[in-house]
């Protein structure tokens, strides 16, 4: 008899611990009552009856996230994958829609992302896709949105996290956004170039002007040394083509010292015997005697030529007026 009392105290310690449970934080607990729906229970310590109630189930309210990879064609026949991250969750007052409606929440939703994606992606190019994956992402979130609430789900974001194309288009692109850098680069080089050319071109130019101007400048001064030499050595009795020859001669024998006192020179002046000079003297002198001479003659011809054409004149002029009178 003890043993039986003994057993049905410890059967009914056992049935009243049954009686108690506790739902977590962040979660729902389904209770059925002889199969049929009693209650909804929250997070805390709860109480239910024994053998006649039971927990059906237990309703995650946290944020969740469905990863789906979808494969499809742009526009322009690329064949793409896509990525799509559903953030949904179940709502706390529909928990018993989301519970009893439906069964599975992570099929339902895949096949609504494949529907949309495959609806809105062939209406796009390859680049549109890239540029418009926000486009994409916020129509799966309304289509999912009016379909998933019936069942007590709510979609928080989508988000297209990924679109892998094929692996030849991918090269593909990667040479054209390499040969696009190129082109960038060896525009920026001709540029640079064109710059450096046309800065040496002024550079040159400048240089040249200057050097011009300084020649320029040098033969002036010559000139101006040979007119005082010249005057100087008129006043000495030295007539102009006798001083002008001398000053040549005298500039050959700088030359020639100049020459001398470089010891890497290999020129070498020929005649260059002591009796040189004397005849470049005497042949200058002659020369620039003779080149006188000819300047008096050619000016006394142009005189004659001048009056001739002066009388001329003066008689066609008289002809014309005894004519009028």
């Amino acid at each position: 008899m003890n043993n039986v009392l003994l057993i049905i105290l410890v059967f009914g310690f056992f049935i009243l611990l049954s009686s108690f449970f506790t739902v977590k934080q962040q979660s729902s607990v389904i209770i059925e009552r002889f199969g049929k729906f009693h209650s909804v229970r929250q997070s805390g310590l709860h109480l239910k009856i024994p053998l006649i109630d039971r927990i059906a189930g237990r309703v995650n309210l946290k944020i969740q996230q469905l990863d789906v990879i979808i494969e499809t064609k742009t526009k322009d026949n690329v064949f793409v994958k896509l990525k799509v991250s559903v953030q949904f969750m179940v709502v706390k007052d529909t928990v018993y829609d989301a519970f009893y409606k439906l069964e599975y929440a992570h099929d339902q939703i895949t096949s609504y992302v494949f529907d949309v994606v495959r609806a809105e992606v062939p209406k796009l190019k390859l680049d549109d896709v890239f540029e418009r994956k926000d486009d994409i992402a916020i129509a799966v979130k309304r289509e999912l949105n009016e379909a998933m609430t019936t069942y007590g789900y709510t979609i928080i974001n989508t988000l297209v996290t990924d679109i892998d194309p094929d692996i030849q288009v991918k090269n593909a692109m990667n040479r054209i956004n390499a040969a696009d850098r190129e082109k960038t680069v060896a525009e920026f080089e001709a540029e640079a170039s064109r710059i450096r050319i046309v800065a040496k071109a002024k550079a040159e130019a400048e240089s040249k002007r200057l050097q011009g101007q300084g020649i320029a400048d040098q033969r002036r001064e010559i000139a101006r040394g040979l007119v005082e030499s010249v005057d100087v050595l008129n006043r000495v009795g030295i007539n102009s083509q006798e001083a002008s020859a001398l000053i040549v001669v005298t500039q050959h024998y700088d030359t020639l010292q100049a020459i001398g006192a470089d010891t890497n020179s290999n020129l070498i002046l020929l005649p260059n015997s002591p009796q040189a000079g004397s005849e470049m003297l005497n042949n200058m002198v002659a020369s620039f005697s003779a080149s006188n001479q000819v300047g008096e003659m050619m000016k006394k011809t142009n005189r004659k030529e001048a009056k001739s054409k002066l009388k001329e004149i003066e008689t066609s002029n008289e002809d014309t007026a005894e004519e009028e009178l």
